[in-house]
């Protein structure tokens, strides 16, 4: 029966929701009642996620509940970007737009370039190295799922590729929100910039940037580092070509992918959000106002609820077990591709949109 199907979700989900109540608790109890302060200085996101990863790693998680998690994950995730379109206008994710793409450019071809000195140097896998080097760049885990089949990727390289993902992707989430707040000195518009195309996962940009919202009170920032990322996995449609091309060169292969199966289109979602907002604003703006700015305000508190149990059930997902069990050098190129990124994002920032900014 269709509705079996359904109800075999609804655990996960709540237990999603169970942790993102939880993690609001805390962060009231924590940030408010003993620290003092009128809104507290802890994120949400990253209590969420701590949560989830403390309960996922101390408890089995069973099947029946992984179900819904997974769910949560992938289409609750993509729920809570597309309302994240209500804080924007039009013009604004063209501006913004106009000034991602060559910093994302240049971010692909500079890992790229470094990856392949890696495959000669550590003499690792070119199909590993190839998984890993488009998770970092372009949208972590989907991209690697994406590519494995056109290089021929076997299990075991996915799973190393995925686990260097999730670990440098959770790393940079929770460091790199700080770090960019300090380095850009709370420049919104670079800060945003900076997340949105140096850290991996989707996921994790929404989570960054909604630990930077909360902690440093800028919404504007969470808009940028999504808009950045969505545009950044739009990516993908050129770059699993390129990688199919560069793989087996000189041999005939069957082309296994279609755009239609790779192209992101919660991308069209978010724009469609976007739309609605200029309609509402241009509808609304002599007469119902208030009830607009109603609707407005429950649109962005469905993001939020929705962008915190993903990060709740990326927690619960994540088991520290399997990845510590991976080995070494997998992760030595990880580590150097996060690095690269990120390096080669702040010097574009400080050179290349300082000039044009």
């Amino acid at each position: 029966m269709l509705y079996k199907k359904y109800l075999v979700i609804i655990p996960g989900i709540i237990l999603a929701f169970v942790l993102y109540t939880l993690s609001q608790g805390f962060n009231n109890i924590i940030g408010i009642e003993l620290l003092g302060y009128s809104k507290s200085p802890i994120s949400t996101a990253m209590i969420a996620i701590l949560l989830g990863m403390i309960f996922g790693n101390i408890f089995k998680v069973r099947n029946s509940i992984q179900k819904g998690l997974d769910f949560t994950r992938e289409y609750i995730l993509k729920l809570g970007i597309i309302c994240l379109g209500i804080q924007l206008k039009p013009f604004e994710f063209l501006d913004f737009g106009k000034i991602a793409i060559p910093l994302i450019i240049i971010c692909i071809v500079s890992v790229l370039i470094v990856i392949k000195l890696l495959i000669k140097k550590l003499r690792i896998p070119t199909r590993m190295a190839y998984l890993i080097s488009i998770g970092s760049t372009v949208c972590g885990t989907t991209a690697i799922m994406a590519t494995a089949p056109v290089i021929k990727a076997s299990k075991t390289e996915i799973s190393y590729a995925i686990a260097n993902i999730t670990l440098f992707g959770i790393l940079s989430m929770l460091l790199y929100p700080y770090f960019a707040n300090l380095y850009f000195d709370g420049e919104s518009l670079l800060v945003g910039l900076f997340l949105g195309t140096s850290i991996h996962e989707t996921s994790q940009v929404a989570a960054a940037g909604l630990i930077y919202e909360q902690q440093f009170n800028s919404p504007e920032t969470l808009n940028i580092a999504t808009v950045t990322k969505l545009i950044r996995n739009t990516f993908l449609i050129i770059m699993i070509p390129l990688f199919a091309f560069l793989y087996n060169r000189g041999q005939s292969i069957k082309k296994d992918y279609s755009i239609i199966d790779i192209f992101p289109f919660f991308v069209l979602g978010f724009v469609g959000m976007i739309i609605f907002r200029n309609i509402g604003d241009q509808t609304f703006i002599f007469q119902n106002k208030d009830e607009w700015i109603e609707i407005i305000d429950i649109i962005k508190m469905l993001s939020k609820i929705s962008l915190t149990m993903a990060m709740a059930a990326i927690g619960l997902s994540t088991n520290l077990t399997d990845i510590k069990s991976m080995g070494l050098k997998p992760f030595v190129v990880g580590f150097i591709a996060m690095a690269t990124v990120g390096i080669v994002c702040v010097l574009t920032i400080e050179i290349y949109l300082n000039l044009i900014i």
